[in-house]
């Protein structure tokens, strides 16, 4: 038999930690043959990137997958083979209590959240042993060779260098999305929590000798934006102009779409986990915005990031990157830094191309998965 797998997550940031483990449970299924069960405590979050699901269903299957509501009145289940909480989210206790009743022990595998800091490899797979006896590993995805690895699809770059190399397909892809590409424009995509530094970077935007065409799918950003416009209750569809800057609102899009807008854009503005990875094989220069922690944590991350992702540049498009990811992180004007990189974009472009293809050069995050569990046994 097939060894099953079950992954849990429970939904804090409305659709990073879904996003991340759908995409998981979905190449476990299609690239290794897995029996997967995903464990969801928030399935109209799972809908938004899955809009066929059934909210109100128990259990159901979508794309080889099979979808479960963990409800606080938990019933007992068979245990899977490898059980993976998302996060750091707690398993519910008559789980826990099964697994260790199991003569055939599985692999409980805690999946942290993504870092580039130093201390990841020499904490990445080392065990924790628990006091019923279990052993719980922690696996950190990460962007070097000694961690887990980046979620990425097995064809995933070739299907990008063809979509990118053929304007047909791009120009079919975006009317399919109801986007008409503004010739000459600098396409942008804007996803993203909420920001004081928006405000500038629209300014600069609305001030530039090129058109620029800013797509923005629904989320937090748009309050702000609203801010910015003058205007009240953006919707999917909407468009303004302002000066030389393009907007439009589009509805949250699949992941497989999302994949494509990335594709599609010349310059991504992300957030968190999941669209922060995509953005990387998309092969375009891009700004993170990290997700916001206490005593300003979260920036000493995004340091660890940019010491990775900068080697390589010039000294002048080092700056340039590390000014405008801080400024945007830290509600700071990103007039100049914006003005900077667009000197240094041909460097920039390429730069971000190679990185990912760096990056692919390692063991994916499901692949290291599936290997480790094989050396477990």
């Amino acid at each position: 038999m097939r060894p099953t797998w079950d992954i849990f997550c429970s939904v804090v940031d409305n659709y990073g930690d879904i996003g991340v483990t759908w995409r998981l449970a979905r190449q476990l299924v299609a690239e290794h043959g897995l029996a997967v069960r995903l464990w969801v405590d928030d399935l109209s979050a799972f809908a938004w990137l899955c809009p066929q699901a059934d909210v109100a269903a128990l259990r159901q299957h979508q794309q080889g997958v099979e979808v479960c509501w963990w409800g606080d009145d938990w019933q007992a289940v068979d245990t899977a083979d490898v059980v993976i909480e998302a996060f750091a989210c707690e398993l519910p206790a008559s789980y826990i209590a099964a697994m260790a009743r199991r003569a055939q022990k599985p692999l409980w595998l805690n999946l942290e959240y993504l870092s580039a800091e130093e201390w990841v490899e020499g904490c990445h797979g080392l065990p924790s042993l628990q006091s019923n006896g279990l052993s719980k590993f922690f696996f950190f995805p990460g962007f070097t060779a000694g961690s887990g690895g980046l979620l990425r699809e097995r064809d995933l770059l070739e299907q990008r260098r063809a979509f990118q190399a053929d304007s047909g397909a791009r120009e079919v892809f975006l009317r399919s999305i109801g986007v008409t590409p503004l010739p000459g424009a600098r396409l942008i995509s804007l996803f993203a929590y909420e920001n004081a530094a928006l405000a500038s970077w629209l300014d600069v935007l609305a001030a530039d000798i090129q058109a620029n065409q800013l797509l923005v799918p629904e989320g937090r950003i748009l309050q702000d934006l609203q801010t910015w416009l003058g205007c009240s209750a953006l919707r999917a569809g909407d468009m303004q102009q302002r000066g030389q800057l393009h907007i439009q609102v589009l509805p949250f899009i699949q992941q497989d779409q999302y994949d494509r807008l990335l594709w599609s854009c010349d310059f991504n503005a992300v957030r968190g986990e999941d669209s922060f990875v995509r953005a990387q094989w998309a092969g375009r220069p891009l700004l993170w915005h990290i997700y916001q922690q206490a005593d300003d944590i979260h920036l000493e991350k995004l340091d660890a990031f940019l010491a990775h992702y900068k080697a390589g540049l010039s000294a002048d498009g080092q700056r340039a990157l590390v000014e405008l990811w801080h400024a945007w992180n830290t509600g700071q004007s990103v007039k100049e830094s914006w003005s900077q990189l667009l000197q240094r974009w041909p460097e920039q472009q390429e730069h971000a191309e190679q990185w990912g293809l760096q990056r692919a050069s390692q063991a994916d995050l499901a692949e290291a998965l599936v290997k480790f569990y094989l050396n477990w046994l």
